[in-house]
């Protein structure tokens, strides 16, 4: 599942034809569900990870006068590879944050359902592309323990590739951006900036997902004209909105409106969720709950009348470090020193342990009258 937050200036308007014609523009809080997926019925994953997109989005959006664009598959899946070498309080502080359950087969075993369940709903249309990546990249000579290697290779389709940060860190650098921008159609650059490996960096997971996927009933451009558009809820501004009349799945709920655009197949859908108030964005995420979430992926149809933005959002990289520590998950990060236990991933010595020094990501968006493209990468 694939849940980014967008706190601004993502909008959609409907307008179920027994009410008024017209709505006023506001900012939206828009959800991104890959939804109705048999693999997201038998495990505990979706849940986890909508879960803790929400706590990740009310942490960056709190204060922000910014977008935020997150994708909590891709920061999950990362964390995920890197829980499998975690042990004692570090294990249970990741499981705790991360809203795993305790079996622990579970976790790998749902993330490997969801992986599959999401190329199995693409099917045979020809219009949904859906591609994610992870990879291994651990410093020469750097004695990884078989069963975490074997894990992360098995369930995460994870491949080490054996890179020297010691003597050439730029170079590795380098080679980490240039296979991110591969797998992501060159959309997530630079998710490693400078100054962040170094000679004592010793592995990094790294998780990539690319979408482009189509309406299942596109939008006309003749009908795409420029309408305002409320930025932070109080600017009028003019940009590009898609119309269309159409059967959408909707729902009124307490405070906001939901509705839902069906991609190629029906299989997957586009989620937004617009605050009744122009200004209530921060009110209706606080009241969002990963059960909430589930339920806007499964709305009756209704014939409405949308105005959708043409829109193209790249926020800024954010480090996850310091929010995570904030959620809980301290001793993955050495807080307090020597706490950090990655026992199950490499032997702990005297004087060097691993520890996780830093979380990276980056999301990218794209929406117009075809559909939609998406990227994001974590590391």
């Amino acid at each position: 599942m694939w849940a980014p937050g967008c706190r601004q200036n993502v909008l959609v308007c409907p307008t179920p034809r027994r009410f008024a014609s017209t709505v006023r523009r506001a900012a939206a809080f828009l959800l991104f569900v890959w939804g109705t997926l048999h693999a997201a019925e038998s495990t505990p994953i979706p849940a986890a990870i909508n879960r803790l997109g929400l706590d990740l989005y009310r942490a960056e959006a709190k204060g922000s006068e910014s977008n935020v664009l997150l994708s909590p598959y891709s920061i999950q899946t990362a964390l995920a590879m890197v829980y499998t070498g975690a042990d004692g309080d570090t294990r249970a502080e990741m499981q705790r944050v991360l809203h795993f359950p305790a079996d622990e087969e579970v976790v790998h075993a749902g993330f490997a359902e969801l992986a599959r369940g999401l190329k199995t709903a693409v099917g045979s249309t020809g219009r949904i592309e859906i591609r994610m990546a992870n990879r291994l990249f651990a410093q020469q000579g750097f004695e990884l323990k078989s069963a975490f290697l074997a894990t992360v290779s098995e369930r995460y389709m994870a491949p080490l590739q054996e890179v020297d940060f010691v003597g050439a860190p730029e170079q590795v650098r380098a080679t980490m951006n240039g296979w991110v921008a591969k797998q992501t159609e060159d959309k997530i650059r630079d998710i490693v900036p400078p100054g962040i490996v170094n000679a004592k960096t010793r592995l990094a997971a790294v998780n990539a997902i690319y979408l482009k996927a189509a309406w299942q009933s596109e939008f006309s451009e003749k009908a795409t004209k420029p309408e305002d558009f409320r930025v932070r809820g109080k600017d009028k501004v003019q940009v590009p909105t898609l119309q269309k009349q159409s059967n959408f799945r909707y729902e009124k709920a307490d405070g906001y409106t939901v509705v839902g655009l069906p991609y190629a197949g029906g299989e997957l859908q586009f989620v937004v969720i617009l605050p009744d108030d122009a200004g209530g964005l921060a009110t209706i995420s606080k009241r969002l709950t990963a059960e909430s979430l589930e339920k806007c992926a499964k709305l009756a149809p209704v014939d409405l009348i949308i105005h959708l933005p043409k829109l193209k959002l790249q926020p800024q990289l954010f480090r996850l470090s310091s929010t995570l520590q904030a959620l809980g998950m301290k001793t993955a990060f050495d807080e307090p020193q020597g706490s950090a236990d990655f026992g199950r991933m490499a032997a702990r010595k005297p004087d060097e342990y691993p520890k996780l020094s830093e979380i990276l990501h980056k999301a990218w968006l794209g929406l117009d009258e075809k559909g939609t493209e998406a990227a994001a990468a974590t590391s």
